[in-house]
């Protein structure tokens, strides 16, 4: 440890560290512009200067190294005069007019530091010409007049997303955010994850949804779960009224430091599908409103007598979007309590049972973390685009080519948004399971054409790692699972499959997992929850004798149902769920519930006494009754 002094206070700090992060680890708080802690120390704005003892002139804290002896001063006149001066340039470079931004009042980083020094205006004329606002990107805006040119959003764009979509063209005062070679934001090569909006420091990048709906620091903050997919990424609501106003990545998270993608971040604000708010019965051809009461009477009396029968009895599908806590208590009700012969998920097991079988053939886990990945020197991708599902996945690849040149090899028989990336591109002919068989016969004997330069790359590598879609097991099934788990053994390397929706790994320790098929079924409970409905399965349920719906959306299935029950939506939900990668996290609810709309397990819960059955389960325990393909442990 490396002892050193800052404004008279002893403390330790690990060698390397930076006198800017030292301060701030012991409680000092030094003001700041163009650093982020999860970005590298650029040292461009000048305004952590601080005083060393035995050096003449002032030292941005940010890139400084901590030293043995290091006596550090933070706040002394001299000190302050050259913030002020710096925010003095900065105001007056470009409009920063603060009573006209939408950040001003305590959202601009710009603005409350010169607040805090003291600054009221500054001395020089201002020096500005007006610059465009490029809006053609259909999710923020970017306003130049407001850039204060601290390359945050470039350096998380390239750092944090691996996508380096933005830079700076010119050089000086004249220096200019471009997006690629100086197209508009709305045709350039961005991703939409918002990393950039969500690490600018002013009002230069706004956000359409949340801008002019007043400020975001007064907003209460709510930290959650996404449920986009199956990774799990950690997100920060903000929230007024009940509604929510933006949300952020959870620079918090333990998956991939609080950066998600557009699914956590935009696609949720989009939602224009109308609530239910209400339970209906079908009465003469038409869904009426109707109490909870009768609601459940309705469905537990069509229920009761079709309890134990075989083949044309019940059949019950639920979303794995649900929690854990309402997945395991449907699989108890309609199991372990009515006898129904067909209860899957939506899903139908497609992304998961393969996976599901070959860990009980093999009596223990088979697959690593997406911690793992970190490490890896050639990833191997099959049968996924980790640009078009599971994209936070795909960032941390984009990285590791970016940053430690790990190769990257993609088979693939689609195109693939990561191609322009890759080292090796393969699109298999014939199947999955042919390409991993082959490259795992080339790895022995060689003498495969077009497979030899991934041969080479996997052969050199000391941690591969490979990451499978749902494609690779629907299409091949245990079979080409077996052969990739072979694989990356005799590579020495780690595999790891993405999984569906958010509790799909949840859905298939449940036993949630079969083919969904319709054989004389009366009647089908549905609990959608907040998923969008498959044009498959609505034509599954078309004749169903009896249908209930458990929803929180419109669709065409609640127009086919017999019964409809209101639910929550994702952002109402509190509860558990494991991502693909084995982590269970507790859901925080971001809404409250309006209407007479109840959380999934109330209304299971309700069903169950209703039709007089245990409305208990355990349903930590029920996580490990099958064998897990990966260890599931709480974070």
């Amino acid at each position: 440890m490396v002892n050193l002094t800052i404004d008279g206070k002893q403390i330790q700090a690990e060698p390397g560290t930076t006198v800017l992060r030292a301060a701030q680890a012991a409680g000092i708080e030094i003001p700041t512009l163009c650093d982020h802690a999860h970005l590298t120390p650029f040292g461009g704005c000048r305004l952590c200067l601080v005083e060393v003892e035995g050096i003449r002139t002032l030292q941005p804290s940010c890139t400084l190294p901590v030293s043995e002896g290091m006596v550090v001063r933070t706040n002394t006149e001299r000190i302050q005069s050259a913030r002020r001066f710096v925010l003095t340039l900065i105001f007056s470079e470009r409009n920063h007019f603060c009573p006209y931004c939408q950040v001003s009042g305590g959202d601009c980083e710009l603005q409350n530091n010169a607040l805090a020094l003291g600054m009221t205006h500054w001395p020089l004329p201002p020096n500005w010409q007006p610059y465009a606002v490029d809006a053609t990107h259909p999710y923020f805006v970017l306003d130049h007049n407001r850039c204060i040119l601290c390359r945050r959003c470039v350096r998380a764009c390239g750092e944090l997303v691996g996508n380096f979509t933005l830079g700076f063209e010119e050089r000086g005062t004249n220096s200019f955010l471009i997006a690629d070679v100086g197209v508009p934001l709305g045709a350039s090569s961005c991703i939409s994850c918002g990393t950039c909006i969500q690490v600018c420091p002013t009002g230069a990048l706004i956000e359409r949804t949340s801008a002019y709906q007043g400020h975001l620091m007064e907003a209460e903050r709510v930290h959650s779960v996404c449920l986009g997919c199956s990774l799990g990424c950690g997100i920060e609501a903000f929230v007024r009224d009940n509604r929510i106003l933006r949300i952020n990545g959870d620079w918090n998270s333990p998956v991939i430091s609080g950066v998600i993608c557009k699914q956590g971040r935009f696609v949720p604000m989009e939602e224009s599908r109308e609530r239910i708010t209400t339970p209906m019965i079908r009465r003469d051809g038409m869904l009426k409103p109707t109490s909870w009461e009768e609601a459940l009477f309705e469905v537990a009396n069509h229920l009761k007598p079709l309890a134990g029968r075989n083949g044309n009895g019940i059949a019950a599908l639920a979303s794995t979007r649900l929690p854990a806590e309402a997945l395991a208590l449907f699989k108890h009700i309609f199991v372990d309590e009515l006898k129904a012969d067909m209860v899957t998920s939506i899903e139908e097991g497609r992304p998961t049972a393969a996976i599901g079988a070959l860990a009980q053939e093999l009596g223990k886990p088979f697959e690593t973390t997406l911690d793992a990945l970190w490490q890896a020197d050639c990833v191997v991708v099959i049968g996924t685009d980790l640009v078009k599902e599971h994209e936070v996945a795909g960032f941390i690849v984009k990285r590791l080519v970016a940053e430690r040149s790990s190769e990257l090899i993609l088979i693939n028989t689609e195109e693939d948004g990561l191609a322009d990336r890759a080292s090796v591109v393969l699109k298999p002919s014939s199947s999955y399971l042919d390409a991993i068989q082959e490259m795992s016969l080339a790895l022995k004997q060689g003498g495969v054409p077009y497979l030899q330069e991934a041969v080479a790359h996997l052969s050199k590598a000391q941690k591969p790692f490979f990451i499978y879609g749902k494609t690779l097991v629907s299409e091949g099934g245990v079979t080409a699972l077996k052969a990739l788990v072979l694989l990356a053994k005799q590579t020495g390397g780690f595999v790891l499959g993405l999984k569906g929706q958010a509790n799909s790994l949840t859905a298939l320790q449940y036993g949630l997992d079969k083919a969904f098929e319709l054989k004389g079924q009366q009647a089908v409970y549905l609990a959608l929850g907040d998923a969008n409905p498959s044009q498959r399965l609505i034509q599954q349920l078309e004749k169903v004798s009896f249908l209930v719906v458990q929803a929180s959306h419109v669709s065409k299935l609640t127009a086919m149902a017999h019964v409809v029950l209101p639910v929550e939506m994702w952002a109402e939900v509190e509860g558990h769920y494991v991502s693909m990668d084995g982590r269970l996290q507790k859901t925080t609810p971001v809404l409250k519930m309006s209407g007479q709309v109840r959380s999934s397990v109330d209304v299971l819960q309700a069903l169950a006494r209703m039709l007089g059955v245990s409305d208990t389960v355990d349903w930590r325990a029920s996580l490990s009754e099958r064998v897990s393909p990966i260890v599931i442990r709480e974070t």
